[in-house]
């Protein structure tokens, strides 16, 4: 399995001990490494903090502090941290919330050990990850929002110029294909794509996938 070839540093956050120890647990058992696990928004915020797990497993349901409170802290404070949101609840506004406050994937708590692991370690490698039925839920808001007419801009900077391959790449994400997809599409490395993006949110000085695919579905980039 893929989980097996890459380990991967993960923290698990749930306020149901038994359900989070249970996670920690099956992680542990496919060679990830569980540097952290807590039971509540502080906690949680406090201890990734301490130990800068590569992909944050996370409840939205917490004590203290909302699951999209933490995920917005941490993202904005951590670059290249991961979230992968684990939920019993499967409602529209709850995904949406989540993946707008930075989470790359969600995923309901009924899935299956494999498809957990599978998703952390899609996770870890920047893929966004949703269980099925969610995933088109999510590139919908993308257009919604990019439908939305931007705040105007009083002398706002020209658009940085993008390369060929990022240009194209962009195109890509917008059309909602994985990183491994795309990877496969234009025959080059899954490292290589993941700089690709990650170059052009810098020049973007965009933050996270939920506004690079709004920028590329502004401009048309998803139906060229």
């Amino acid at each position: 399995m893929t989980t097996e070839a890459a380990p991967v540093r993960v923290m698990v956050v749930d306020d149901h001990p038994m359900w989070r120890d249970a996670v920690a647990r099956d992680l542990a058992a496919a060679g990830h490494t569980v540097v952290a696990t807590a039971g509540d928004g502080p906690q949680a915020v406090r201890r990734a903090r301490a130990t800068r797990p590569d992909v944050l497993v996370l409840d939205l349901n917490l004590p203290g502090l909302p699951g999209v409170e933490v995920c917005r802290q941490l993202v904005g404070s951590q670059p290249g941290l991961r979230v992968l949101v684990l939920s019993a609840s499967g409602e529209h506004a709850d995904v949406l919330e989540a993946v707008k406050s930075g989470a790359t994937g969600y995923l309901l708590k009924s899935a299956g050990a494999g498809e957990l692991l599978d998703a952390v370690a899609r996770t870890a490698a920047g893929d966004p990850v949703f269980t099925p039925g969610l995933a088109g839920l999510v590139l919908g808001e993308y257009r919604r929002l990019a439908s939305e007419p931007e705040p105007p801009s009083a002398g706002a900077p020209d658009a940085p110029r993008l390369t060929d391959r990022e240009t194209e790449v962009l195109r890509l994400v917008a059309k909602g294909l994985s990183y491994k997809q795309i990877a496969e599409r234009l025959v080059i490395s899954h490292r290589t794509v993941q700089n690709h993006v990650q170059n052009t949110l810098g020049k973007l000085q965009l933050h996270n996938r939920v506004e690079l695919v709004r920028y590329a579905i502004e401009r048309g980039l998803d139906e060229a």
